[in-house]
């Protein structure tokens, strides 16, 4: 009997008859790991929860005694969605009013609207660094290498190494070197109004043909070559486009930075689509490339091209240092093109806008400017900024549409040193990101009036020592050692464009209700609509028969 059991056995090893029992004894081995894996996971889950739970009750701890909404105890989700809506400037406006001069707007980011903390948060004197927002400003390439700009580099070291070299060339003194510039493109808008609009009065897009001008000057001024919006009277580079793609891909992630690195900057996704910032590189390096062909060109001397514009300058100055980085011709070209434009364009529409929307300023405004042309003041056709500089009420037009209308409309962030520091009655902890947002600075009640949210140019003119309070407290260019600086290019242009339209036009808004803002850091307008005829008293022929060098 036993003979026959071992026999059968044995048969059934040799027939594989006994696999379920060895597939049992495996089913066995297994539910033994399986403990051990989820034992790993939970451990590590709990370790990340642990983080995070230390991470927000410590920050939410050491700022708790800074009101503003409950969202922003916890997470930057909600300012990252009021950027995204486009409104932040009215959310941001909206929290000061509610919960006073000092907001909590995320984890850790305290909103500041309190003018005398300017020069605190904004220090002339290295010491206060910017934030992670910069970086997500920051344009990349392709392959994942950034390119620092002087307005978003957080390296101060580095920041003083792309800035000195040049600092000189955006001085008035130097600005006004490039005044003819400015002069040929006003003259071929002009010749573009008596072409297409004075004929039939009929209505047209007044805030795209500002913009146009504003971006050919700076071509002009940066590569002595025009981007050809005016001659065509549409934008076919598709660099207009180009700037607001990229303002809305990296305006929304400045407030949660991380974001920036994993869907903007993350060298994967690169290879699938391209980098915001690469269509306006693209533009850039056409430029320069451009440049250094005609430099090494047979018909070409470099005495010719050294110093007639931006271009040529940056050249000549990275060729004479060692210390500057061989990618700065490109940033500098690269800032110019962005903000050396876009923001000009804001102020413009802004003014022109609130001129014609204001016909009693419209008139004090061209009454001073005539005055000035009878007294034989103004040269013809276009006057000369040292003619119009220091004329008041002009003045006081550019200076109301900076302050209700600022370019940039995100506060300036910076991060508070390691040994914290006291605004106000107000401690900050080391590592507290603060800020200031130019278009709630520039209402401030105490400061500006009551009537703070009104277009006013007559509050300049009122009395000396509020307007050079107004001054000190103006956000729009930015203050401290960062203050913008483009901000001599954008003031000439205004002033010239200004005074030349209003004393060779009349313009006439249309339909004003449809002019409207998005705010992705700079600010897109549109529906600024207006019909043009020449001025009645006339002016001698403006436009030449020959043609402008393009």
């Amino acid at each position: 009997m036993r003979r026959a059991l071992h026999v059968a056995q044995v048969r059934g090893l040799a027939t594989g008859q006994c696999r379920p029992r060895v597939q049992a004894s495996r089913s066995i081995i297994r539910p033994r790991e399986e403990p051990f894996r989820s034992s790993v996971m939970l451990i590590l889950l709990g370790l990340l929860c642990l983080y995070t739970g230390l991470y927000v009750a410590r920050t939410y701890w050491r700022l708790r005694h800074f009101p503003g909404p409950l969202v922003a105890r916890f997470t930057d989700l909600g300012r990252l969605w009021w950027v995204k809506t486009s409104r932040s400037h009215h959310h941001h406006m909206g929290l000061h009013s509610r919960y006073g001069q000092y907001v909590r707007l995320g984890p850790n980011m305290i909103s500041i609207s309190d003018p005398d903390a300017i020069p605190l948060v904004y220090p002339i004197r290295p010491g206060v660094p910017k934030s992670d927002f910069y970086r997500s400003m920051m344009p990349y390439t392709r392959k994942g290498r950034s390119l620092p700009l002087v307005f978003n580099t957080r390296d101060e070291d580095l920041h003083k190494r792309l800035k000195t070299p040049i600092a000189h060339l955006y001085s008035l003194s130097n600005i006004l070197t490039f005044e003819a510039f400015v002069d040929q493109v006003l003259e071929i808008l002009f010749r573009q109004f008596e072409e297409r609009f004075v004929p039939d009065q009929a209505p047209f897009n007044l805030g795209n043909w500002l913009q146009y001008f504003a971006f050919d000057v700076m071509g002009t001024m940066s590569f002595s070559r025009r981007y050809g919006f005016l001659e065509k009277g549409r934008d076919d580079t598709g660099l207009l486009s180009a700037i607001w793609a990229f303002m809305k891909a990296a305006a929304p992630v400045t407030q949660m930075p991380w974001v920036d690195l994993v869907w903007n900057k993350n060298p994967f996704i690169a290879l699938f689509r391209a980098t915001p910032a690469q269509p306006i590189l693209n533009v850039v390096l056409s430029r320069i490339n451009d440049r250094r062909n005609e430099l090494y060109s047979t018909t070409s001397t470099p005495e010719k091209v050294n110093e007639r514009d931006f271009l040529s300058r940056f050249m000549h100055i990275q060729s004479n240092s060692d210390t500057i980085p061989p990618w700065a011709v490109t940033a500098w070209s690269f800032s110019n093109v962005i903000a050396g434009s876009d923001t000009t364009a804001v102020a413009m529409k802004t003014l022109w806008y609130n001129l014609l929307l204001h016909p009693a300023t419209m008139h004090r405004l061209r009454k001073e400017l005539v005055q000035a042309q009878q007294q034989s003041k103004l040269s013809h056709p276009f006057p000369a900024w040292n003619e119009i500089s220091g004329l008041p009420y002009l003045n006081a037009c550019v200076n109301e549409a900076l302050r209700i209308h600022p370019p940039f409309c995100l506060p300036f962030e910076r991060i508070v040193p390691a040994e914290g520091m006291t605004i106000g009655d107000h401690f900050f902890p080391g590592g507290t990101v603060i800020g200031m947002n130019p278009w709630v600075i520039n209402r401030h009640r105490p400061t500006f009036g009551e009537d703070a949210d009104a277009w006013r140019p007559e509050r300049w003119l009122e009395d000396p020592a509020r307007t050079r309070q107004m001054e000190n407290t103006l956000l729009s260019f930015g203050a401290g050692r960062r203050v913008c600086l483009g901000k001599n290019i954008a003031l000439l242009e205004l002033k010239k464009l200004t005074s030349a339209l209003v004393l060779h036009y009349e313009l006439e808004i249309v339909n004003p209700e449809k002019f409207q803002s998005q705010n992705f850091f700079f600010f897109k307008q549109e529906g600024l609509y207006a019909a043009v005829k020449r001025r009645s008293a006339g002016s001698p022929e403006l436009y030449p028969d020959d043609a402008v060098p393009h």
